[in-house]
């Protein structure tokens, strides 16, 4: 036994030496934790950080009075010197009535859903004189885009736009083509533009070309081995989540996912044929994405809808609905929720529907006698999902065309009467809160609330119009002497960045009075140039009509020059060419006689 002390206390003490606890392993001990001090500790710094959070909310309150009170501070009475005349003031049935009148009335705010719609002002914006067929708003809401009938597209600026709500550019994109459809991209920097025609263009955020689809061969039988639609087009639309992907969809009875590359090339990337229950090939009308762009949505004329995965196979849809809407009629539009589960449908046997793609055989609800005649009668969701409105239509001079809003179980809400027009698209943009509708007269109405709306049209009917300035203000702006043999003191500073304004100015188009290219297709009164049927007529009835003169007259009339005086054809061959002798003429007499 003393012989192991002695042990022990010899490796302690060369471990104190050589700086290490000792040698070999140790048995570790599991940690203990007292729970509840731990618990305690917890409660305590909770309650500190509850009462500090408590403080700063009573000093931001008060310093927020304190900001809205205008004028002296008023003096405030101890709780002990309150007399007994303000008791029996503050408990007068007067005043009672009052505060029981403003806690009904913000009640009666809260119960009323249609409180914080924004229609209680409207702005008029003019298109043109034919139905406005296409409204679309970049994802930060300063800018507006519409399309018509007129073969028009305007671009509309809310920042730089003053009262009298005019556009900032007007451009013809698509020629002599009706404009079906426009639709900003995710993320702002380009437009899809529909045409009535079979390709459809890309467009940047100035109204300017980008691309354009290709066209497909239409003497080819299968729609897989063609490069693009061969007849025209109905709809088209951007995938929400990939910012080069597009969708459109044609009468060629096939929808087709497009890609753009940073080139502005524009290529294919898949085809999908659409089908009737009975197999045979069946005409789009309408598509769109679901906002995770998951799901591809879209309604055929024998009254169907079908959605797709986007990613494929695209053999057969993987919810198909036959009896969606009544057969023959076109569904002018759908539209998605953003919580990718509800799906309204505008058809062209008007009505509108709400389906739950969860449970897609029956819908949520049905609203009937809802007249549509356009193609492309929009509805749309409110931006906290909970409200779709649409509009109807009207014949000329039979009553008022509206809108109308209505909850998720399509019961009415409100409507509002627009005008002797129909109403053929509408939107409500979410960060804006405000609405537009276009109507078939070309008009643009924008309903916004003062309360519950920001910037877009409220920026600009308070901006006065811009004052032109006169004559000699333009020419004292304009007109300088340039002096340069005179003194330095009497020598006018003049701008160095001239080379720089000039070149701007030559870019402009308007300060640069640049002419207008050559169109090939004739539009708005203008006789194209070209290699065209028309061109081709015209151009022979011009040329006949300037020569009168027989050619075989205006070529024998040299026949008696070349004999007297032979120059160029007839000494080549004098010496080689042997004299003609020609039969002799016998008349028909003689021949019987013989």
């Amino acid at each position: 036994m003393d012989i192991s002390k002695e042990a022990d206390m010899g490796d302690g003490d060369i471990s104190k030496v050589m700086g290490f606890t000792g040698f070999g392993k140790l048995q570790k001990s599991a940690k203990k934790f007292d729970l509840d001090a731990i618990f305690e500790k917890t409660r305590r710094e909770a309650k500190i950080i509850l009462s500090h959070n408590v403080s700063r909310d009573e000093t931001n309150a008060s310093d927020d009075i304190d900001d809205m009170l205008i004028g002296p501070p008023m003096s405030l009475a101890k709780p002990d010197t309150v007399t007994t005349e303000d008791h029996a003031s503050s408990s007068s049935p007067i005043a009672a009535k009052e505060m029981d009148s403003d806690e009904d009335s913000d009640y009666a705010d809260q119960d009323d859903p249609t409180s914080h719609f924004p229609i209680t002002h409207e702005a008029l914006l003019q298109h043109g004189s034919k139905p406005v067929s296409g409204i679309t708003f970049d994802p930060a809401g300063a800018r507006l885009v519409t399309g018509g009938y007129d073969f028009e597209l305007k671009l509309w600026d809310f920042v730089s736009m003053d009262r009298r709500l005019k556009p900032f550019r007007c451009a013809a994109p698509c020629g002599s083509h009706q404009i079906k459809a426009v639709q900003f991209s995710p993320t702002g920097d380009a437009i899809l533009v529909c045409p009535g025609s079979s390709q459809a263009k890309v467009l940047d955020r100035d109204g300017r070309a980008k691309g354009e689809c290709p066209k497909g061969d239409q003497y080819i039988v299968n729609m897989t081995n063609t490069k693009g639609h061969i007849a025209n087009l109905n709809c088209a639309c951007w995938q929400p989540k990939q910012r080069s992907h597009f969708l459109t969809c044609s009468h060629d009875c096939t929808l087709r996912l497009w890609n753009i590359d940073e080139d502005s090339k524009i290529s294919q990337l898949n085809v999908i044929k659409c089908r009737n229950k009975q197999g045979k090939r069946c005409v789009p009308t309408t598509c769109t994405f679901s906002p995770d762009g998951k799901l591809i949505a879209t309604a055929l004329q024998d009254g169907s809808l079908q959605l797709w995965n986007s990613k494929g196979p695209f053999v057969q849809p993987c919810m198909k609905l036959l009896t969606a809407h009544s057969v023959g009629t076109d569904t002018s539009c759908l539209c998605f929720a953003l919580d990718n589960r509800y799906l309204a449908s505008r058809g062209g046997d008007d009505s509108l529907k709400l389906w739950d793609i969860r449970q897609f055989k029956r819908p949520v609800g049905v609203v009937l006698d809802l007249e549509n005649v356009f193609p492309m009668t929009e509805c749309c969701f409110s931006p906290d999902q909970q409200t779709i409105i649409t509009g109807t239509s009207v014949q000329k001079g039979k009553g008022e065309s509206e809108l109308l809003f209505f909850d998720k179980q399509l019961e009415k809400l409100k409507s509002i009467s627009i005008e002797d027009s129909s109403v053929v698209r509408c939107a409500w943009h979410p960060k804006l809160n405000q609405i537009f509708v276009g109507c078939a007269s070309g008009a643009v109405h924008a309903y916004y609330s003062p309360d519950h709306s920001n910037r877009g049209v409220k920026l600009c009917i308070v901006k006065e119009e811009k004052r032109k300035s006169s004559i000699s203000e333009q020419t004292s702006a304009t007109v300088t002497i340039i002096t340069p043999h005179s003194l330095p003191m009497f020598r006018e500073n003049q701008s160095r960045n001239l080379k720089r304004k000039r070149e701007k100015e030559r870019m402009d188009p308007v300060l640069s009075h640049k002419p207008d290219p050559p169109i090939s297709k004739s539009f708005g009164g203008r006789i194209a140039s070209g290699s065209s049927l028309g061109s081709y007529v015209r151009k022979i009835t011009a040329m006949e009509k300037l020569d009168k003169e027989d050619p075989r007259d205006a070529v024998l009339k040299y026949a008696k020059l070349a004999e007297e005086d032979p120059y160029w054809v007839a000494p080549a061959y004098g010496r080689t060419q042997p004299e003609p002798v020609f039969a002799e003429v016998q008349d028909d007499k003689e021949d019987d006689e013989t």
